[in-house]
């Protein structure tokens, strides 16, 4: 079934608004988590032209690289390493404006400039975590945590 996405041209609250019913949807009834990991890349690349855009899933003490969107990237993370490790050990998001002021930040890419990261919890403990990049300097705030949550908690139930 071809899927399409209808992109809303407002700002980044609008864009979510009309982004999180679509994602519903192409979610529904379908249970494998890498499938749902791919889409949401995708929706959220093709939305928001985000540099780099995808998962981690944990694989005993490492998170290990799943579908993205993007630049190739590192291929595994250890626990509390870099942002994506923080966010699992700490399991909440983190917003960094620049990651140059990151402590330890990995830098995957030299073009990214900051991040969000998203973990996705089933039953308590994380399971993997939403990674986002962006070229810019302070690109995220509360409203992706709010939305991007949302859509983990889609890919998760």
């Amino acid at each position: 079934m071809a899927e399409e996405l209808v992109i809303e041209q407002g700002n980044k609250e609008e864009q979510y608004k009309v982004l999180l019913p679509q994602i519903e949807a192409l979610l529904a009834g379908e249970p494998d988590i890498i499938a749902n990991m791919a889409n949401v890349s995708a929706a959220l690349k093709q939305t928001f032209n985000f540099f780099w855009t995808g998962f981690y899933r944990v694989k005993g003490d490492m998170l290990v690289l799943s579908p993205f969107q993007g630049l190739i990237a590192c291929t595994r993370i250890k626990y509390g390493k870099g942002v994506c490790g923080t966010a699992w050990k700490e399991a909440r998001t983190i917003i960094v404006p620049d990651v140059d002021k990151f402590p330890g930040h990995i830098a995957c890419n030299a073009a990214s400039k900051s991040e969000i990261v998203v973990p996705l919890l089933k039953d308590g403990n994380v399971i993997a975590v939403l990674d986002i990049d962006s070229d810019r300097l302070n690109c995220f705030d509360e409203t992706d945590s709010a939305y991007l949550e949302k859509i983990s908690n889609l890919i998760v139930r």
